[in-house]
């Protein structure tokens, strides 16, 4: 029998009420736990750039219930609401490049709502929105279980970043599996790398999984190699920001060093994504646009200046780790070991 979950998904990184957007503001936890009422689709895609809300999936949940939003508001303007409308969305689509299901969510929403009239795109748009969320909390359940049967009893295990409820419609991807291998007594031991410069591993994967009652130790991005080679992790289990059709993965940076080293001394490597990060329509890594940020956001920290003056960085926010290094592709649909071209096209039929 599966260990009960439930448990451990108490938070919700986003809701949808009363026709407004509601977001549990991501930058300011783990000190507080403020929501972020956003009233116009311009706030719903500035919190998204602004990183109010990040992970995959809590993007494209996002983006949907904004694209609701903007129905309902447009519809209430009384303009030329087909045109204005599509301009909401183009605005919301551009909020951040590299995730895959900001895209996909949005394109969700848009063709359940072609040729419709103005009051059923408002209405079918919110049922669309609360479907995505829907199906990414079971996806998310069946990728937990999935993941967890791989992994062998005693294991320890690194993740890197947040694959948490709080990047996800509940639960989590990577981190639902690490939840999962604890409630089966299979992960004894959970190590978190801080995750620079936002430091999402260090603020929020240990803020949830402290809150379950779960033993996790955090440790720098550089320190992972050295546990991997010191052989307290078996597996480094990771999220998703975009799967390509060969099985390349884009997702926080760090993510392709903790690859590496997973390799180089024998630890395995598994990324656990929902069917709607893999883009069949990217071919391969080299074809992703990644995602630049501003070099201050390394310069400094909340304010504090930590580089000499003047001084430059540079602030890519993702890497693409190659689909060789990759032991184990887990979604919904089911898991792929080893995964190429042909594996991912097979389970997409």
């Amino acid at each position: 029998m599966s260990p009960d979950l439930s448990r451990f998904d108490r938070v919700r990184a986003v809701r949808f009420a009363d026709s407004v957007v509601y977001l549990l503001d991501q930058r300011l936890l783990p000190a507080e736990q403020i929501e972020l009422r956003c009233e116009t689709v311009a706030a719903v895609a500035q919190a998204i750039t602004d990183l109010v809300v990040r992970g995959a999936p809590a993007i494209g949940i996002t983006a949907a219930y904004g694209a609701a939003m903007a129905a309902r508001q447009r519809l209430a303007e009384g303009g030329d609401f087909h045109t204005d409308w599509q301009t909401d969305l183009a605005l919301l689509g551009a909020a951040r490049p590299t995730a895959v299901n900001l895209v996909w969510a949005i394109e969700q929403v848009r063709n359940a709502c072609a040729g419709l009239s103005a009051e059923d795109v408002v209405r079918v748009a919110q049922e669309t929105a609360d479907e995505i969320a829907r199906a990414d909390l079971a996806a998310n359940y069946r990728m937990a279980e999935l993941g967890a049967q791989l992994i062998e009893a005693g294991s320890g295990v690194l993740t890197h970043c947040n694959t948490g409820s709080l990047a996800t419609g509940g639960l989590g991807t990577a981190l639902g599996v690490v939840r999962a291998g604890v409630a089966s007594g299979k992960v004894s031991r959970v190590y978190a790398a801080e995750t620079r410069p936002w430091l999402q591993g260090a603020r929020l994967t240990l803020w949830e999984l402290m809150q379950d009652g779960i033993e996790v130790q955090l440790v720098a991005d550089g320190g992972g190699a050295w546990l991997i080679s010191q052989g307290k992790v078996q597996w480094v289990i990771v999220g998703a920001d975009r799967v390509c059709a060969n099985g390349d993965v884009a997702n926080k940076i760090g993510t392709l060093a903790h690859a590496c080293a997973a390799r180089q001394f024998g630890a395995k490597f598994m990324v656990v994504a929902p069917w709607s990060t893999v883009d069949l329509g990217t071919a391969s890594g080299d074809l992703i646009e990644i995602e630049q940020r501003d070099p201050n956001e390394l310069l400094s920290y909340r304010g504090t200046q930590v580089a000499p003056d003047q001084a430059r960085a540079y602030n890519p926010v993702f890497d693409v780790t190659p689909a060789r290094l990759v032991d184990a592709l887990v979604t919904e649909r089911g898991v792929i070991i080893a995964p190429d071209t042909a594996k991912i096209s097979a389970l997409a039929d």
